[in-house]
């Protein structure tokens, strides 16, 4: 059998490979389908990434009993690692948190960030970290130039073998580029160009490219082009790329991932104006966090610790330890990690919304940090441990803020889709090549069509075997 597409994600424990076909009927109108999907484990510490892929498209060719060919094959990746991050810029709050939300947007994990000018103790700690990318930030446009120029100075010196992203005042390109002469070096427009304004879109598509060029370099990945002929990307990326397609859909949208190791948590949205004249400082339209801490099997532990009596719901944290498996397939591992998933969903939530604060100081009325949810429309899930295990949509909906107050949480109105073909990431990667039928993979998994109209570009949707 051969098919146009072939999309692989490489995942930290598990390699998920999506066959599917795309076509145009006679109204010229998109016809997807998703015929077989197969799965293996991830052998990034076999030290050949390429022995999962290989056991993932034969566990394809058992479902239908004959070869499989494709004509594209593209690939999203968390393995070996993922894309870990060290961010240094000038203010907290403005500069350096500007190149983290480009670099989380990104699919990057933010492992270090420093305000101000480095130490060699900062140095020290990246050379223990050992990052894929050094982001450097620092000054809006025609302001401050010393800090990110002392910074880039230190940095150079180490010859970390690393690219580098410049994304801080634009007046010191020049003297960035000469200071990297000879290193792989990313100058692009400031992600805080003025006070209260982020522009952190360019940072993003210049990591992902940065990424993409160097993931071969990764243990375990260096054969990866073996089998992939097209694009590469980090998977929270991907997922955040398929956010974004999705809002030009359906509008305000939060996204959540509950994998083996971390909780990502996607939102696309502007918020209120209510909340929005309340904001001390500026949020990207398109947010994601990643949680580290919070997993469902490798970070099961994190989890478990964070359980009170009442997430235990009589079991104990010894019960539960017991039953943690990477794919749960007995009643008694279903419900342990159904119970860590809900744990996971509700810190990530609380440590991804914002929060609405009295002013004090004789001053009357309200302050808000952080991002607001309260005009999403929709609450999605995606991943293994949402759209595979049961009650996924009933724990989605139980981060919804029922009463009628002023918040930042997503309102009661808000309906919950779930990516019931695991379909989010590989969407993403594919939108990068094939915009189109990236979207119609997205509604057809969504089921978006059974809760709203869509516009006029209508979409056939083939279902799959």
């Amino acid at each position: 059998m051969n098919v146009d597409y072939l999309v692989a994600e490489i995942g930290s424990t598990t390699t998920l490979v999506t066959a599917f076909n795309s076509s145009y009927d006679t109204n010229g109108q998109v016809v997807v389908n998703i015929p077989f999907q197969g799965k293996s484990c991830t052998t990034v510490l076999d030290g050949d990434v390429t022995i999962g892929l290989k056991n993932a498209v034969k566990d394809i060719e058992d479902q239908i009993g004959e070869s499989l060919t494709w004509n594209r094959m593209l690939a999203t990746s968390s393995a070996a690692g993922g894309l870990r991050i060290t961010v240094h810029g000038l203010m907290q709050q403005m500069t350096v948190k500007a190149a983290r939300e480009a670099a989380l947007g990104a699919g990057g994990i933010i492992k270090m960030a420093t305000a101000g000018k480095m130490r060699k103790s900062d140095l020290k700690r990246i050379h223990e970290i050992n990052p894929n990318m050094i982001m450097i930030a620092g000054g809006t446009d025609y302001g401050e130039r010393e800090t990110a120029l002392y910074n880039a100075e230190l940095i150079s010196a180490e010859k970390f073998n690393i690219p580098i992203v410049y994304c801080g005042n634009i007046e010191n390109q020049e003297e960035i580029k000469d200071i990297f002469f000879g290193q792989e070096l990313y100058t692009i427009d400031n992600v805080y160009p003025m006070v209260d304004t982020l522009n952190v879109e360019p940072a993003r598509k210049i990591i992902q490219e940065a990424f993409e060029k160097n993931i071969v370099k990764a243990p375990g990945m260096n054969k990866i082009k073996e089998m992939v002929n097209g694009s590469i990307m980090p998977t929270p990326g991907a997922v955040m790329e398929s956010s974004k397609v999705l809002y030009d859909i359906i509008g305000d949208l939060v996204v959540f991932d509950v994998g083996g190791a971390t909780t990502d948590v996607h939102s696309v949205t502007e918020g209120s104006s209510v909340v929005l004249d309340m904001l001390v400082n500026p949020e990207p339209k398109a947010k994601r966090t990643v949680e580290g801490d919070l997993g469902v099997f490798i970070n099961s532990k994190n989890v478990i610790d964070l359980l009170d009596l009442r997430d235990l719901g009589g079991l104990t944290k010894e019960h539960i330890t017991k039953h943690i498996k990477p794919i749960p397939k007995e009643v008694e591992d279903i419900n342990a990690s159904s119970l860590l998933t809900q744990k996971s969903l509700d810190v990530a939530i609380s440590r991804h919304v914002g929060v609405i604060k009295r002013k004090y100081d004789g001053e009357s009325g309200f302050v808000a940090y952080g991002k607001d949810l309260s005009e999403v429309k929709y609450i999605i899930g995606t991943g293994g441990a949402l759209t595979r295990l049961p009650k996924g949509e009933i724990m989605l909906q139980g981060i919804r803020y029922l009463k009628d107050e002023v918040t930042m949480l997503p309102k009661k109105g808000a309906k919950v889709l779930l990516d019931k073909n695991y379909i989010m990431a590989s969407a993403g990667v594919l939108s990068r090549e094939n915009k189109e039928v990236a979207r119609a993979l997205l509604i057809q998994s969504l089921d978006i069509t059974k809760d709203m109209e869509i516009d006029e570009v209508s979409i056939c949707l083939e279902k799959g075997a």
